[in-house]
């Protein structure tokens, strides 16, 4: 008799080993990850009844002790655990990556501003498929530093629909190439954080180009990509008060060109006439940002160059303005100007 109770409770301690290193090796061990938006909750329980713990912002510094379907159970530094939709965290690698684009980001210089007017999200790479940052509200203040023209994702059932159309039209033609969207490397303000670097879709961002270059651009149907201040001018005659005298580079057409930019237009201000007149146009370019200005001499003289491509391989364009004289410096005779306004 006492044989076999030994033996039965002999097999119960297996047994409740078994489980308790079953249940053990199921639960991860603690792993640190950081809070990917602001204002989120911890939640007591993954139950759809529950109470909140407490809230965390982005960049706090979490620790991950267990996971149930798309829920994180986090430890704050605080010593505060609660539940959080792990959509809402981001992994240490993540995070390590998003610091080594924001210094990236710092080196580059600034082509032009904006803000989102949607909801956007962040991504660590051009690209829907990229992991995120986080989101944006609207109305966030961005600094656009550099494009890319990704392929846009076809989904399985439009890459069915549009072979078979192809097929249809042209049963030996070749697959159609793929849309392209722009995708900007962006610098975020965002409030009571330092600047978030990222990816996001150029469609999500409004260009803050200031007044009134929207309303001589818009006229030639042109999209600006970028704008810089190429000096500044009296606005009249023995009177302090001065005016902006700017490059504008933009494109025709849709998104997703291969070239950041395809014609420039400088815009020189009119003492006589109070007004701004293009002093210089250029079309037909394949130009890259960025775009490099030298600083404005004493003289008012300043000097921009940027990579083109228009024939073939890329080469080095550099332009030199006096007054509003603007020429290609290995032209011996102005570049083509314009007065038309």
């Amino acid at each position: 008799m006492v044989r076999k109770m030994s033996i039965g409770f002999a097999l119960m301690l297996v047994i409740f080993a078994f489980i308790y290193l079953r249940v053990r090796h199921r639960r991860p061990s603690p792993q640190t990850a950081y809070a990917a938006n602001n204002h989120v909750t911890l939640w007591n329980t993954t139950a759809e009844v529950r109470e909140p713990v407490t809230t965390v912002d982005f960049g706090d510094r979490l620790v991950v002790l267990d996971h149930f379907e798309e829920q994180a159970l986090v430890r704050t530094a605080h010593g505060d655990t609660g539940w959080i939709n792990e959509r809402d965290l981001l992994t240490a690698a993540l995070w390590e990556q998003m610091r080594a684009l924001g210094a990236t980001a710092d080196a580059l210089p600034i082509e032009a501003r904006g803000h989102t007017h949607v909801l956007s999200n962040l991504h660590i790479e051009p690209g829907r498929t990229s992991p995120r940052i986080c989101q944006l509200g609207k109305e966030i203040r961005v600094d656009m530093l550099e494009r890319r023209a990704m392929d846009v994702p076809v989904t399985p059932s439009e890459a069915d629909a549009n072979a078979g159309d192809e097929n249809e039209k042209n049963p030996a033609a070749a697959p159609a190439e793929p849309r392209k969207e722009d995708w900007w490397l962006i610098r975020a303000h965002v409030a009571d954080h330092a600047p978030l670097a990222g990816w996001v879709l150029g469609r999500f961002i409004e260009l803050d180009v200031p007044a009134p270059l929207p309303n001589y651009v818009a006229a030639a149907d042109v999209r600006v990509v970028a704008w810089f201040v190429l000096n500044q001018v009296a606005e009249k005659s023995g009177e302090s008060d001065t005016v902006p005298q700017y490059l504008v580079v933009g494109v025709r057409g849709p998104e997703g060109q291969p070239c950041d930019f395809t014609l420039l237009r400088v815009f020189t201000w009119s003492e006589r006439r109070q007004r701004y007149e293009t002093a210089f146009v250029e079309s037909d370019l394949c130009g890259a940002l960025p775009v490099h200005l030298t600083p404005a001499a004493a003289s008012g003289d300043v000097t921009f160059s940027f990579s083109d491509a228009s024939n073939g391989a890329p080469a080095e364009r550099v332009y030199h303005m006096h007054e509003t004289v603007v020429r290609r410096e290995r032209d011996a005779a102005p570049a083509r100007a314009a007065n038309a306004h």
